[in-house]
């Protein structure tokens, strides 16, 4: 199933390792496969349903051609419901006169939407270690939505119907930010690739690296999973909020003391940045990063609305709602890192969470086997719902 894919299916046949390596951040990287592969995650009934049942603001959902961003009064209007403020209404007419006429239909955020999307946006926040956001790209006509372009996140391209035209440019800068110092240069008017996007293919577009994208006559829809790596720069801002622990860094510098003074002062702060700046500070920057990953939105109604929290039957399936959640083993206890807060249990519980944090669904039948002898079946049952309570497992 499409929704099961893990980041080594989308980078085969290269290895996880070869693409973290001498890939990712690098160059484009365009992977063939099958066509269907990814048919299930957004097929086009689905895409129907969202449009029909979902209420859409723009910019979330807009419509871009020629470069420009079609203006969504043109297929919108707003209706007043009973209670509350006016709400757009999508009107089919102009709506699809506009796809017909060339326009690419963008909508962002569909792991929001579709549960299929939703399961792999997860999946690859697991294996990424970073936030996942996935967009959807529709089009039929030969016009291009966007112009020559770069974005400030890593991509992967997913063509899930249809084909369409990429022309990929390179970087002008390396490691280009979203607020820089100066922005990239203009690339070469002559692409390094220019290829067609077949239905099944994927493609890795590393951040600041120039592209467009165009339709070629016929239907296309691809999903754009984005992520941002974490750079040297948000270690640093992480590094000022650490400091604001300390007296000296909260306090105000010496403007108006004597040179002495304030040289004095400056040591001090050399040499407390410099306390924090040890072999291991990648390491506790990384892990607090993703101890403070969100959880994501599942409620696991009618049972985490009762007093049991689980169904009665131990076939139910949870699962984790922090991908990128932390385990630290220590002789007694375990402690779980997750959503920015902190939970410690006996040791004994150490099977069962890294269960729950291999980034997959499982049920409780095999939690409790796993606990054996340890931990009998009401203590994982509690130990389960006490995660729910603190909305960071659902029932599947």
């Amino acid at each position: 199933m499409a929704a099961s894919l893990t980041l080594a299916d989308l980078v085969a046949p290269l290895e996880v390792s070869q693409f973290l390596g001498s890939v990712q951040g690098k160059t484009h990287r365009r992977l063939q496969g099958t066509a269907g592969r990814f048919a299930s995650l957004m097929p086009w009934s689905t895409l129907n349903d969202v449009l029909r049942h979902h209420r859409l603001d723009f910019p979330r959902l807009r419509l871009a051609q020629d470069g420009d961003v079609v203006p969504a009064h043109t297929y919108t209007e707003m209706v007043t419901p009973k209670r509350g403020p006016q709400i757009p209404k999508l009107l089919s007419a102009p709506f699809t006169e506009h796809l017909r006429n060339g326009a690419t239909l963008v909508l962002d955020a569909v792991q929001e939407l579709v549960d299929p999307v939703a399961d792999l946006a997860a999946r690859l926040e697991h294996d990424l270690r970073e936030r996942v956001q996935v967009n959807l790209y529709a089009g039929w006509g030969k016009t291009h939505g966007f112009d020559v372009h770069w974005d400030d996140h890593d991509a992967f391209i997913l063509q899930i119907s249809g084909r369409k035209r990429w022309r990929v440019h390179g970087p002008t800068r390396p490691a280009p930010l979203h607020r820089d110092v100066e922005p990239p240069a203009q690339p070469p008017a002559e692409p390094l690739e220019d290829f067609i996007l077949e239905d099944g293919d994927a493609l890795y577009v590393p951040r600041g690296h120039w592209h467009d994208v165009s339709a070629i006559g016929e239907e296309s829809l691809h999903l754009t999973i984005g992520f941002n790596p974490a750079t040297g720069v948000d270690l640093v801002n992480w590094l000022a909020d650490q400091l604001r622990t300390e007296e000296l860094f909260r306090g105000d510098l010496p403007r108006f003391g004597t040179e002495a003074e304030r040289h004095d002062h400056a040591t001090r702060i050399k040499d407390g940045i410099e306390a924090l700046l040890d072999q291991h500070v990648i390491d506790r920057f990384l892990t607090d990063r993703d101890a403070h990953g969100p959880a994501l939105t599942r409620i696991g109604l009618p049972w985490a609305a009762t007093s049991d929290l689980l169904p009665a039957n131990d076939t139910a399936t949870v699962r984790l709602l922090t991908p990128r959640a932390v385990l630290q083993h220590q002789d007694s206890t375990v402690t779980l890192l997750a959503s920015g807060s902190r939970f410690t249990f006996g040791a004994a519980a150490g099977p069962v969470l890294s269960a729950l944090l291999s980034g997959t669904p499982v049920t409780v039948e095999t939690l409790v086997e796993m606990a054996e002898p340890t931990l009998d079946r009401a203590t994982v049952r509690a130990l389960l719902g006490e995660l729910i309570t603190q909305g960071l497992l659902a029932v599947s």
